[in-house]
C-alpha cells in the first residue's frame, strides 16, 4: 500500500528503528508504506519514519483523537495513563501493547509529575523497541499533568504469548 502524499503541515516523526525525532517540513513528498494500528510508516529523503496517528492530518488523513479531561485536583489520573497505553499498537501486529501483555508496571510520581513504565518487547532483539518506547512516551505524555514519561525496557520475566489477552490471542491467531 504505497501512496505518495504531500505534507500539509510540519510534522514530528521518529526514525525507524532508532526512534530519533525528525521534523518533516510542510510541503514535502512522503511515501506512506504502512498504515497499521493508527500510526503511519513513511519514507522521506531515504529514511523510514513513523508518524503518530494523532498527526495524521499532516498526511491528509483523519487523525486519531486522543483527549483527556484534566482532573480538577491537578493530579495525574492513573486510568487516563492506562487508557493512553491502550492506544499504542505494535507496529507489526496491529494489537495494542496492553492486550499483548507488554506493559509490566506503571508508577506515577504525583509530586514530580512523572510516569514510569516498565515494558517489554515480544522478542529481546526486536528492532522496533526504540520506536515503541517513543510511541509510549508520546501518547502517555498527552495525559493531563504528565510532565515526564520514563520508559524502561525490561526482559524479566521474558514475554510469552500466554501474557496476551484471550482477545489478542484470537486476533493474532495463536489461541489454542
Amino acid at each position: 500500500m504505497q501512496k505518495m502524499v504531500n505534507t500539509t503541515r510540519e510534522v514530528k516523526s521518529r526514525r525507524v528503528p532508532t526512534g530519533d525525532v525528525k521534523i518533516i517540513p510542510k510541503g514535502e513528498f512522503v511515501t506512506i508504506t504502512q498504515d497499521l494500528g493508527g500510526n503511519y510508516t513513511v519514507t522521506w529523503q531515504g529514511n523510514m519514519l513513523r508518524i503518530d496517528g494523532t498527526d495524521a492530518d499532516a498526511l491528509g488523513r483523519k487523525p486519531t483523537e486522543l483527549s483527556f479531561e484534566a482532573p480538577s485536583d491537578g493530579q495525574i489520573n492513573e486510568q487516563q495513563v492506562w487508557d493512553a497505553l491502550e492506544t499504542v499498537y505494535d507496529p507489526e501486529i496491529p494489537i495494542n501493547l496492553l492486550s499483548l501483555g507488554l506493559i509490566y508496571k506503571v508508577d506515577i510520581d504525583q509530586a514530580a509529575k512523572t510516569v514510569r513504565i516498565d515494558m517489554t518487547l515480544t522478542a529481546p532483539g526486536c528492532g522496533m523497541g526504540p520506536v515503541l518506547v517513543g510511541d509510549v512516551e508520546y501518547r502517555v505524555g498527552m495525559v493531563p499533568n504528565v510532565e515526564e514519561v520514563k520508559v524502561e525496557l525490561v526482559f524479566d520475566p521474558p514475554w510469552s504469548r500466554e501474557m496476551m489477552s484471550e482477545e489478542a490471542q484470537l486476533e493474532a491467531g495463536v489461541f489454542f
